[in-house]
Order: structure tokens, then sequence, then C-alpha cells
């Protein structure tokens, strides 16, 4: 099997499992926590609370499921395409990771819009009053921090270009 092949796979099947791992939480979250009280895990730091988010961060931009939808698609577009033009070298590995996050992500929470015209929500960290959170949003968030750390620490400006000038490695 050649390289391309092999990491369209190995891509494809994280994604998968990634999604999974959301949806699967999200159901727990449906299944045990809805219509419940929160269940504590650290008193007055962190609990687990239901919630049915049709919003973005902070409750912003309520009830605007085509919005959401159309935002979900153009990150996906631009993510397969990254991943298309990006070569095959070992040095892209974390880059590679970090678009999958974000695929997963989106593709999480669009799910969740699509379905029920909301998202389950379910960590809340109290003690910052933080918004309520998911794990689509999780790999997000790492997405962006990790982003971050490869463009000031990993990766040249060159390299962050290859989009530009396909040659592959």
């Amino acid at each position: 099997m050649n390289t391309k092949i092999r990491r369209v796979c190995l891509n494809t099947l994280l994604w998968l499992a990634l999604i999974a791992i959301d949806q699967y939480t999200k159901h727990l979250a449906v299944k045990y926590l809805k219509d419940q009280t929160d269940i504590v895990i650290f008193k007055g730091v962190f609990q687990l609370t239901y919630l049915e988010n049709s919003g973005a961060a902070f409750g912003m931009l309520q009830n605007r499921l085509i919005l959401f939808v159309i935002i979900a698609v153009a990150m996906l577009m631009v993510v397969i395409y990254l991943l298309i033009r990006m070569p095959l070298s070992k040095r892209y590995y974390l880059l590679n990771f970090i678009l999958l996050l974000i695929a997963s992500g989106a593709v999480g929470n669009l799910i969740d819009r699509v379905m029920n015209n909301y998202v389950v929500d379910f960590f809340n960290f109290s003690l910052i009053n933080f918004p309520v959170f998911n794990v689509a949003d999780i790999y997000v968030t790492v997405a962006c921090i990790l982003m971050l750390i490869a463009v000031f620490f990993v990766y040249s400006e060159e390299e962050l270009f290859f989009y530009k000038n396909h040659n592959e490695e």
C-alpha cells in the first residue's frame, strides 16, 4: 500500500474514532444527566451538567443552524484541501493531527445540530464560570493550542505554506 493511501486510511480511521468518542460521550450525557441533578466531581470546581446549546460558545448566536452548518462544511472543505496538499513527510504529523482534531470537533457538533437542532454539552467548570462544553469542543480547543505552538515553535513560515507549492517529500 503506498504512503498516500495509507495516510488517507489512517486519517479516516482516527477521524471516525474521534467522532465516535464525542458522540458516545454525548449519548452518555443524555442517558445519565438529562433531567437529573448535576453530578459533582469536585465540589465548587467541576461537575457534569446536562445542557442543550442551540448557540455557539458562551451561548452566542442562538438558533442559527444554517450558519453553523455552513461554517462546519467550510471548515471541513479547508481541512480536506490542506490534508490533500500536505507533504507526506513525518515532519507534518503534528499539523495533520491538528487538522483531524478540528475536523472531528466540527463534525461532532454538526451531527448534534443537524439531528437535534442543538449541541449536547456536559462538562462544567464552575470555579471559573466557564461555559459548559463537550468533547468536540475539547478537540477544537486543543487543536487551537497545538496550532499556536506549531506556528510559533515547530514550523517555519515556508513549511506552513506547503499548499502553494505542492512538492511531495
